[in-house]
């Protein structure tokens, strides 16, 4: 096979590209074929021992691309954690499917870079009609509304709270900045994600006018957010937008959408909903008839690569008002002036982001790979799992739910009255280190209400009822050796 060491000055010619792709499909497709009997996590996550192979210096000569294949299996996928394995539980389980996969491998073959009509115009439809389907699964209707595909929900919602900025009367953000500019407020509970406090960082509104109100059971309080909007006006501070959320990261809950909603028309305040876990569960008939509506929220982010089997990156921003990311974020130098298209379709003007990878592809391809009864099953059957899981918590004698949420996260905290609060976080901390240490499942943590939490995230597409029964073995087995070190044998395991 051609590599640098040939002479060649050129790319690898057409057959050598065939013959790479099929060698890294063969180990991709073996490395899939045997994931249940691989560890979710490296045994040692010693910094010395993974970062060793990669003190080297760069070669003089170039390698060829079957000893960089062997290389590569033998030094960076035994460092891996294995977030596309079925066992893996932790944070929230997104997994990338076979097709997403692929689609990858075609954008990054094309390499468009999807800023104006004219440097991409099939790419920029496509990001169109695909947001348009996203919008649908989340169940928005908003004619003429604003979107665009970025890279997570952390930079979304940042880009949400400069529309809700840009679009306050009474100041010229665009051109003046903050000078003299009114000291404004950003609402949200203690449960909000940490991303809303680093967009107030970055927009210079400060951690300090970030309101994080007392969460009641994990969601946001209507009468306590009207509250403390009212007593800030009064103060002379000017209340820009409220946060809301549509799953929590800690635990899933889900904020009274539509009562929020009303305090915020009242109030004139902009509500964005971070929906980036919840949205797009509203496919599964279940859920969806209890989940709240986000029609009248002014913003909407939801993250296609946390719950509709794509790789990272891809997370859809809404908003609802016609041209407020335009009117936000658009400046176009005369380099970047075209006479084709349309203004909506350069995607440029929609965000910070110039130079963007074609990353619609892959969600365009798993939509209608899948199609929405593919989806809707597939997230059907995850929650199903998690209810499964949660039954088991529910009948232990000791464990309990931190809190009960319609979405695949089972939350669960060590309630033994014999033992205390401190001794049984003691114990839940105990068994989570034993479960992540014993291979075959992953898992996370949060702390809820004052006490230690296991995370179980549930929506892997590889993840069947087999790997959720033996995470309980291995929580069950965690727990005896948890107690039997601390000193407290229990009969019923």
């Amino acid at each position: 096979m051609s590599d640098d060491t040939t002479g060649s000055l050129g790319d690898w010619p057409p057959g050598d590209l065939r013959a790479a792709g099929g060698a890294l499909l063969d180990r991709l497709a073996a490395h899939f074929e045997s994931l249940d009997t691989q560890r979710v996590r490296p045994e040692d996550l010693s910094e010395q021992r993974i970062a060793a192979p990669f003190r080297g210096r760069l070669p003089d000569r170039g390698t060829e691309f079957g000893e960089l294949l062997e290389r590569t299996w033998r030094d960076v996928v035994p460092g891996l954690t294995q977030w596309n394995h079925p066992g893996h539980h932790a944070y929230f389980s997104n997994s990338s499917s076979a097709v997403a996969m692929l689609g990858e491998l075609f954008t990054a073959a094309f390499n468009v870079n999807v800023m104006v009509w004219e440097s991409a115009p099939a790419a920029a439809a496509v990001e169109r009609q695909t947001l348009d389907w996203l919008a649908d699964l989340c169940g928005l209707d908003w004619p003429g509304a604003d979107s665009v595909l970025v890279d997570g929900a952390s930079l979304a919602t940042c880009y949400a709270l400069c529309a809700a900025r840009d679009r306050l009367g009474g100041h010229n953000w665009r051109e003046h900045g903050a000078s003299g500019a009114p000291r404004l407020r950003v609402y949200c509970t203690d449960q909000t994600h940490s991303s809303v406090a680093k967009a107030a960082i970055a927009l210079g509104i400060g951690t300090h006018n970030l309101v994080q109100l007392q969460a009641d059971d994990g969601v946001l309080s209507p009468h306590r957010l009207l509250g403390a909007v009212l007593a800030d006006k009064a103060r002379g501070f000017t209340p820009l937008a409220v946060v809301a959320n549509l799953g929590t990261t800690n635990v899933a809950a889900i904020d009274p959408i539509g009562e929020i909603a009303e305090v915020c028309r009242a109030e004139d305040v902009w509500l964005h909903v971070d929906a980036a876990y919840g949205g797009f569960w509203r496919i599964v008939p279940s859920v969806a008839e209890a989940l709240p509506s986000l029609a009248a929220a002014d913003s909407v982010v939801a993250n296609p690569h946390k719950v509709l089997f794509c790789p990272m990156e891809a997370s859809a921003l809404f908003v609802r008002h016609p041209g407020a990311l335009r009117e936000t974020f658009s400046l176009v130098p005369e380099y970047l002036r075209t006479a084709t298209g349309e203004d909506r379709l350069d995607h440029m003007n929609y965000s910070l982001q110039l130079g963007r990878q074609f990353r619609a592809l892959k969600v365009w391809w798993v939509l209608q790979s899948f199609g929405r009864e593919g989806l809707r099953s597939r997230l059907e059957h995850a929650v199903l799992l998690a209810r499964s899981l949660a039954a088991k918590v529910d009948e232990h004698p000791r464990w309990r739910q931190a809190h009960h949420s319609l979405l695949p996260l089972v939350t669960m905290v060590y309630d033994d009255p014999a033992l205390g609060a401190d001794d049984g976080d003691r114990v839940a901390a105990e068994v989570h280190r034993l479960v992540n240490a014993e291979g075959s499942s992953a898992v996370s943590h949060t702390r809820y209400q004052g006490r230690y939490a296991l995370r179980v995230s549930i929506g892997n597409i590889h993840t069947a009822r087999r790997h959720v029964e033996s995470l309980w073995d291995s929580i069950r087995r965690a727990e005896k050796t948890a107690l039997e070190g601390a000193g407290h044998g229990r009969d019923d395991n």
